[in-house]
């Protein structure tokens, strides 16, 4: 009986598997088909409307999961969840987004995203050294975020061509509505997927810390993949660098400061030491790539995506714990 009971939970897990896959893909074209079509109608350029409305919404999942395991007294979680998901966002998906076309791109036009991104990732690196992100904290990452949309907001108009605007309509309805759409559909499917991994790493006496920085940071990841992966088989550089670059923005000045100020986010010590270190060299590294070479190849992508298993294998191997306890005093 028992037996029958686990075979009918594995059908019905690997079903779900599946189905969220599918939906993945599915909200994956929907999603960058709507903001490139967006982006044209509005004169915005598209890496304003990746690095904004695409990254927020495919950062819902990360936002929805952190806030409630801090509330439920998972902090492990949540930090994990957005050291994780940034992590992930580079490594893994502009690996595989990469590996199956050449990431080509203005530097200029990334200068100031990535200068952010470096700035809100030296205020996590803070926060996790001082073992605590407080209210006024994540109030002050709040606002700082919202002064970053409305200064790319004013920087980003272009010229827009009324002819063009007349032409072509390459999203069906509402792009709005459609792009709503496409967000939603990836938040649902990530979310089909993660409930069942994070139930299996529970049930394996995995650390929730392990599971935040992995399991759940992967799966809160798979928007921002399925939605890059669509943009590379497009041609749509733009829209994977902005995603991405504005995806690690959110997760630690909306995440991560939302969290805090729903509830003071408790830093366990042991992000201080290897992960810390890890966000920190993939962030600058990839920190370099935007601001001095304006290209990540098919090479240089399969080097990332094999770091990402690394990382991975790291975690769950005790090599992370082990250079935790080597580096504690």
């Amino acid at each position: 009986m028992d037996g029958l009971t686990t075979y009918q939970l594995a059908v019905i897990a690997l079903g779900a598997i599946f189905f969220g896959v599918w939906l993945l893909v599915k909200g994956g074209d929907l999603t960058i088909d709507s903001a490139v079509c967006i982006a044209e109608k509005s004169g915005l350029s598209k890496m304003f409307i990746a690095a904004t409305i695409v990254a927020f919404g495919t950062s819902a999942p990360e936002l929805f999961t952190s806030v409630n395991a801090n509330i439920s007294g998972f902090a492990g979680i949540s930090v994990g969840n957005v050291i994780g998901s940034n992590i992930a966002n580079v490594l893994m998906v502009i690996g595989i987004s990469a590996m199956i076309a050449p990431i080509v791109f203005d530097r200029k036009k990334a200068q100031v995203d990535t200068l952010v991104m470096i700035l809100a990732t030296v205020a996590m690196a803070v926060a996790v050294w001082a073992g605590l992100l407080p209210r006024w904290a994540g109030l002050t990452m709040v606002f700082a975020i919202v002064a970053y949309v409305t200064y790319q907001y004013k920087a980003s108009k272009i010229e827009v061509d009324d002819d063009d605007d007349e032409g072509e309509d390459a999203s069906p309805g509402n792009p709005f509505v459609m792009v709503t759409i496409g967000i939603g559909t990836l938040v649902i499917g990530s979310e089909v997927l993660v409930q069942g991994a994070v139930a299996g790493g529970f049930a394996l006496g995995v650390p929730e810390a392990v599971i935040g920085m992995t399991v759940i940071a992967f799966g809160t990841s798979l928007p921002e993949l399925t939605a890059c992966v669509a943009a590379a088989r497009k041609g749509q550089s733009d829209m994977i660098i902005g995603g991405i670059v504005g995806s690690n923005i959110f997760n630690i000045l909306s995440v991560m400061a939302i969290t805090a100020v729903v509830k003071p986010l408790v830093i366990d010590p042991r992000f201080g030491q290897f992960d810390l270190l890890i966000v920190l060299a993939v962030t600058f590294v990839f920190a370099l790539f935007l601001l001095f070479v304006g290209r990540i190849g098919r090479i240089a992508g399969g080097i990332m995506a094999v770091s990402y298993l690394l990382f991975t294998f790291a975690q769950y191997s005790g090599v992370a714990d082990a250079f935790v306890g080597v580096a504690a005093p």
